[in-house]
């Protein structure tokens, strides 16, 4: 369930007319419904009730807007992050260090000075070498780091090839049958306080199955690692649970997922930590665009919009749907390809749609645009990037601006050996 909904013929964020935004702020823009954010943030975490000790740390990367991090915050939620970048914004939201995990396979020197320095709560090791790395870092600084060891448990999460994390092909973690022999060689550092195992097979996921079948395999590697008599206080689950694109689609619900963690891991002992994303701010937030105008083709017309690949990149990335609405619809509907102005023929969101029928002016929203939308915008072929609205009932506030071309033109220099 989101907050967009129409009233009078208008598509509403809460309780302002989407219509408003686009006269005071133009479009492209994205608009996040903060009730949205904060009902699915406490859905998630009621999904997980019946299990004794719970941390979850929002995947930051999902959405990295100081606004949104604020609102995940006061739910009391943690920070998963994977760079110096994403961990100050979680301080800057008001996320105590405590809460915060850092993962990543490729955390800089800097950066793992950085988060000592910080005193962040968990560093998620993606190998044997970077723990040896921390644990120098750890001891001279004098601040010993709390740390988890992610493997790879080679399974399929059964999602797009590009966004599959836990197959043994895939870069992170370490291989699981090599895991026991380096935490055991990573608990005898000074500096490190190994206290259990990460694991994080995907995002996307619309089938338990596979997520099942991982903490299956990392349950064993605990009950091993315990019998050799190493500590094993946490499991980092990760996150991944996916969310429907696509009017009609049916997938696992928070509720479903959390039966299957604890039909699972309930007698486990640790504290069990996740790291969900998108399924708390994909269906937040929407794409708002203007129609610039309808082409004639040789079957069906074009729908050219100002909003394009640079501003929501996933269906040019990973063939990705996005329901595509009108704000004011006027009843009829038809088939019609969805693109933008791009010079790239990649800048297609929709080939031989159903949609409302839209003319020229007309505004559009692209739907569950809240995760992986603004976080992977860029300036391609010289265009602004695009700003972010949220909306709190009847109020609303530009929680990131427009970056105007000429605003990035000025941070650029020609050399002297070039005037």
């Amino acid at each position: 369930m989101d907050h967009f909904a129409y009233a009078d013929g208008v598509l509403n964020a809460e309780q302002v007319p989407l219509t408003r935004i686009a006269d005071e702020v133009g479009t492209p823009v994205y608009v996040y419904s903060r009730a949205t954010l904060e009902r699915h943030a406490q859905v998630f975490r009621d999904a997980l009730k019946a299990l004794p000790k719970v941390h979850i740390a929002f995947a930051v990367k999902s959405n990295p807007n100081l606004a949104v991090l604020r609102v995940l915050a006061r739910q009391g939620y943690g920070a998963d992050v994977v760079s110096e970048g994403e961990m100050n914004r979680a301080l800057a939201a008001g996320i105590k260090p405590a809460d915060i995990v850092f993962s990543g396979v490729g955390k800089t020197r800097a950066e793992l000075i950085a988060a000592v320095r910080a005193g962040i709560g968990q560093f998620n090791l993606e190998s044997e070498e970077e723990g040896v790395e921390l644990a120098e870092i750890a001891t001279a600084l004098k601040k010993p780091a709390s740390c988890t060891l992610r493997v790879n448990p080679d399974v399929d999460a059964r999602t797009h090839a590009k966004i599959s994390t836990g197959k043994a092909e895939n870069k992170f973690g370490v291989a699981y049958d090599r895991a026991s022999g380096i935490y055991a060689r990573l608990s005898k550092l000074a500096g490190l306080e190994m206290r259990g195992l990460a694991v994080h097979i995907g995002s996307q996921i619309t089938d338990l199955e596979p997520s099942r079948q991982a903490f299956l395999k990392m349950g064993a590697l605990m009950n091993a690692l315990r019998a050799q008599g190493y500590s094993v206080t946490h499991m980092d689950l990760g996150g991944g649970l996916g969310v429907p694109y696509k009017s009609g689609d049916a997938l696992p619900t928070p509720e479903e997922y959390g039966r299957m963690v604890a039909d699972v891991a309930l007698h486990w002992g640790v504290t069990l930590m996740f790291e969900p994303g998108r399924v708390i701010t994909g269906n937040s937030g929407v794409l708002l665009t203007e129609v610039v105008r309808v082409k004639r083709g040789p079957g069906k017309p074009w729908v050219i919009v100002d909003a394009a690949m640079n501003d929501l990149a996933r269906p040019a990335m990973y063939d990705a749907w996005h329901d595509f609405a009108a704000v004011q619809p006027s009843g009829e509907t038809q088939a019609a390809h969805i693109a933008g102005p791009i010079c790239e023929s990649s800048d297609t969101f929709a080939m031989n749609r159903e949609i409302d029928v839209v003319r020229a002016g007309d505004l559009a929203v692209f739907r569950t645009a809240g995760a992986y939308g603004a976080t992977m915008a860029n300036t391609y072929n010289s265009r602004a990037l695009v700003p972010e609205v949220m909306v709190d009932g009847d109020k609303w506030a530009i929680v990131a601006s427009r970056i105007e071309p000429a605003t990035i033109l000025a941070a650029e220099q020609v050399p002297d050996w070039l005037e």
